[in-house]
């Protein structure tokens, strides 16, 4: 931490120490998909977006989506993926790049499941796969995985997780938000099974926990695994996986000993309470109930919700920098921020927040 950063904003700049990951501060860039690495794979382009965050003094860099081993992975030609001797060879480029710039990273591991449409690229003829074959809205599409197909997914993560740790990551993690393959199993709505990876809450997590499992056996015990999460869902923002702390508790445990070590709480707005009768946000109860390290996320810089992608205005840091103060939470995504401003961490670190520049959609077209 340099000696002179403004005083109001030193909870950001401490270094953050947990048992498997050093980081020279609490900033986070979040995973936000672009779409910009032609056939799947990262190009020099993608590499020095990422290296100018890294420059520009962000703690950890967590990469957009990429897709897993398995042909209904990612929706688009462009999405980047976690597979195949040419992708893997632009993954290792960005992580050079990041680490020569003095950042650390980690891959985002993704499946899409049955957020994919039917004929999308880059594998058309794939189906969208997911618990029940139910889309989001609980319809129907196409049938359940079988008990064999989910647990080659779990291999498919497996083997992503230990393609990162051989190429120098820093640390992965692992999807399980927003109505993708993973949060289909965790939410009532999309999974009906009566198998181990059904039934009740805990029963729910039961792919995720087996995924966990086996990128802890593909990575080693050292290597820092990231697990993200959330209640909402890209079609219902108001969905719930649980209602109530105590729910929450049932939902975090098996995570927990399956071998996460920091959870990413992922909510639209990090000042919200998450229950009623506490301030605590979603990241907030996370670490109270499993003492594990968490990042918090949701508009941080921003004073409009990112899932509008309206243009947005910069906020105060004042309310976040409180929450950290307090230690309700130990890391900070940052989001929208970030995307058009590879230089935010930089400028709120020495004092220039004048300089920071508000949100405009049109940043979504381009790598700044």
């Amino acid at each position: 931490m340099t000696n002179n950063v403004p005083t109001s904003v030193q909870p950001l700049f401490e270094k953050f120490n947990s048992d498997q990951l050093e980081l020279a501060n609490r900033t986070v860039m979040a995973p936000m998909t672009r779409g910009f690495s032609p056939g799947g794979v990262p190009n020099e382009e993608v590499a020095a977006y990422y290296r100018r965050r890294a420059e520009n003094h962000v703690g950890l860099i967590v990469t957009e989506g990429t897709g897993i081993g398995h042909p209904a992975s990612v929706s688009g030609e462009n999405i980047p993926l976690f597979y195949g001797e040419e992708a893997l060879q632009g993954w290792e480029n960005v992580v050079k790049e990041v680490h020569e710039a003095g950042g650390k990273i980690a891959p985002q591991l993704w499946h899409v499941g049955m957020t994919r449409n039917e004929g999308d690229l880059p594998n058309p003829e794939a189906a969208a796969v997911g618990p029940s074959g139910l889309n989001l809205d609980g319809e129907k599409i196409n049938e359940p995985l079988t008990t064999e197909e989910v647990e080659d997914l779990v291999e498919a993560y497996a083997a992503a997780a230990g393609h990162a740790k051989r190429i120098g990551f820093d640390a992965i993690e692992i999807h399980g938000a927003h109505g993708y393959l993973i949060d289909q199993f965790f939410w009532e709505q999309t999974n009906k099974r009566s198998d181990r990876f059904g039934g009740d809450l805990v029963g729910r997590t039961q792919f995720a926990v087996e995924i966990v499992e086996a990128c802890r056996r593909e990575v080693g015990p050292d290597f820092p695994i990231i697990f993200r999460f959330s209640q909402w869902k890209m079609n219902d923002f108001q969905a719930k996986l649980v209602e109530t702390s105590e729910e929450l508790e049932q939902f975090l445990n098996p995570l927990v000993e399956a071998g996460v070590d920091i959870f990413h709480c992922s909510t639209r707005r990090f000042w919200e309470p998450e229950f009623e009768g506490s301030d605590l946000n979603l990241a907030g109860w996370t670490k109270k109930i499993t003492g594990k390290p968490v990042i918090s996320v949701g508009s941080v810089g921003l004073d409009g919700v990112f899932t509008s992608f309206t243009s947005t205005e910069t906020s105060s840091l004042d309310g976040l920098m409180e929450k950290l103060k307090n230690d309700e939470f130990d890391l900070v995504a940052i989001g929208r921020s970030l995307l058009h401003d590879p230089a935010w961490v930089k400028k709120v670190e020495e004092g220039r927040s004048d300089e920071l520049k508000p949100f405009d959609k049109e940043a979504l077209g381009k790598l700044y």
